[in-house]
């Protein structure tokens, strides 16, 4: 057993704390990791408002790159001294998923079976089976995904959800290629990394949404071609009018990258006959679908969906992306708006509100080495 420090949420609704925590050597199945680096994303903040479960306390931190330091018996997946990037998919290999040979969506995904614990040994629940705003984190081997080396680790561990979560959106399950058109509501790191997801697939147009002018102007750097300010315009009409000269009514795939019922109507409205909306934004548990005619349903035809990390194989996706990153094709380092310390989550969450004398942050990124 190890002990670090990292950053922990012990009750509903109140900040982080940096405390000590105890890290088991990891046992069958298992590997410990050494943190570089860890993105601050929103769904932390969730877990530390009680938004995902009451299983307090969390251990928070996922968006997670670093260098295994140990395995289990009968690892053979990585080594020590690997660099990975974390994933929450850790693909069991049996489930009815993965045994159709879709292991994206895999029932029965692994999390190291042992817990972390603070000091007095009260065990921690960590944030989607990682646990990363800490010096180690212990995790289940296939949730280690080797990647280059060589490869920045603030950038490459965002690939270890909202990143990913985004391009996926776009390539895995929106299916956007070459001359697709594409409208993405909200353009924080999810809905951003959708527009850059877009461009790397070549589509046109690519419709950035958003109330926050300096959200749009980040979607353009990110290869947006046309903005939409919703607080100014009716968002559905603008993203029509862009699209309208090619005879179409909508956007063949329209992303909704915030997760509520009214901007999901919209998206619902925003789309071309027979086209595609993909839910990507995490609603609240008490959301429901927005009252819409199910006429309307019938006759836009096409298809309504939601994406869970982006559809993504993390065995096939990460190595892939890192790659077209190291190639210059794919600018992560763009989605790093600040390395911090441990000590400044709770700083970067209040960020996440973004204050209109403040820049626009895409991703605040813990360094721990």
């Amino acid at each position: 057993m190890q002990q670090v420090k990292a950053v922990v949420a012990r009750s509903k609704g109140q900040p982080t704390e940096v405390v000590t925590i105890n890290v088991p050597d990891p046992g069958p199945g298992e590997a410990l990791v050494k943190v570089q680096a860890c993105g601050v994303c929103h769904t932390d903040l969730h877990y530390r408002e009680g938004g995902i479960n009451d299983d307090f306390p969390f251990l928070l931190g996922h968006e997670a790159a670093g260098v295994v330091e140990a395995v289990g018996p009968d690892v053979t997946s990585v080594a020590p001294g690997d660099f990975v990037v974390l994933n929450w998919r850790a693909v069991c290999g049996d489930c009815r998923a993965c045994n159709r040979g879709e292991p994206w969506y895999c029932f029965d995904t692994h999390n190291a079976t042992q817990k972390m614990t603070l000091e007095d040994g009260t065990e921690l629940s960590a944030a989607l089976g990682i646990g990363a705003f800490a010096e180690k984190t212990l995790v289940a081997a296939g949730q280690c995904t080797k990647v280059d080396e060589s490869a920045r680790p603030a950038a490459v561990g965002l690939l270890g959800c909202g990143v990913m979560a985004g391009i996926g959106a776009a390539i895995n399950t929106g299916a956007v290629g070459r001359g697709t058109s594409v409208a993405v509501i909200g353009c924080g790191g999810v809905g951003v990394a959708a527009i850059a997801g877009s461009a790397l697939a070549g589509a046109s147009p690519i419709i950035a949404v958003d109330i926050d002018p300096k959200k749009l102007e980040a979607a353009l750097r990110m290869g947006a071609t046309h903005t939409v300010n919703s607080s100014e315009v009716d968002p559905v009409e603008a993203v029509k009018a862009v699209v309208g000269g090619t005879g179409a009514v909508g956007a063949d795939v329209v992303i909704e990258a915030v997760g509520r019922p009214e901007t999901w109507k919209q998206a619902f409205y925003m789309r071309d006959l027979a086209g595609t909306v993909v839910l990507v934004g995490v609603p609240t548990p008490d959301m429901k679908l927005p009252d819409i005619p199910l006429v309307d349903v019938f006759g836009h035809g096409g298809s309504l969906t939601s994406s869970w990390y982006g559809d993504c194989l993390p065995s096939r996706d990460f190595p892939m992306l890192v790659d077209l990153y190291q190639q210059g094709k794919l600018d992560l380092d763009a989605f790093v708006s600040e390395e911090i310390g441990i000590d400044d989550v709770e700083a970067a969450f209040d960020r996440m509100h973004g204050a209109p004398d403040q820049p626009s942050v895409l991703r605040s990124v813990v360094i721990l080495t």
